[in-house]
């Protein structure tokens, strides 16, 4: 694969949801480096995160409209979508689609680091009114 296809499939596998097929994507050094800066080393670690994450936005979804490559190097351009859910119900209120931006550095057939560059401010959000509502 090219590094625009297996970035671009590792974007499937999230959208799908398909955790064994995503951490088969990633090296086993992979980083993710969030939008504020945190970073997770290792494979076994982003399995429990994205299986954390998957839990409370369960419809997460990426829409890729543009891609770029310098060798190894992908940024993808486009839209993060979801809905967070506190209780597995997914409310409309807690709906939120963002622009957004990744960057991948690929190693032969896998992501060795995932930058996300997302303004999560809007599930923030959704989560303080989740909770504000609970009390």
């Amino acid at each position: 694969m090219t590094p625009i296809e297996t970035a671009l499939a590792f974007v499937d596998a999230i959208n799908r949801q398909h955790i064994d097929k995503l951490v088969g994507l990633m090296t086993p050094d992979h980083r993710f480096t969030d939008s504020l800066g945190k970073v997770i080393p290792g494979r076994r670690h982003m399995r429990d995160a994205w299986l954390g994450y998957f839990a409370i936005v369960p419809d997460y979804n990426i829409v890729v409209a543009e891609t770029y490559a310098d060798q190894s190097r992908v940024v993808v351009i486009g839209t993060a979508s979801g809905t967070y859910s506190r209780d597995g119900e997914l409310r409309l209120e807690n709906r939120w689609v963002i622009p957004a931006a990744w960057r991948a550095v690929v190693d032969g057939d896998r992501v060795a680091e995932w930058n996300a560059f997302v303004d999560h401010e809007p599930l923030r959000e959704a989560m303080r009114r989740a909770a504000a509502g609970s009390r």
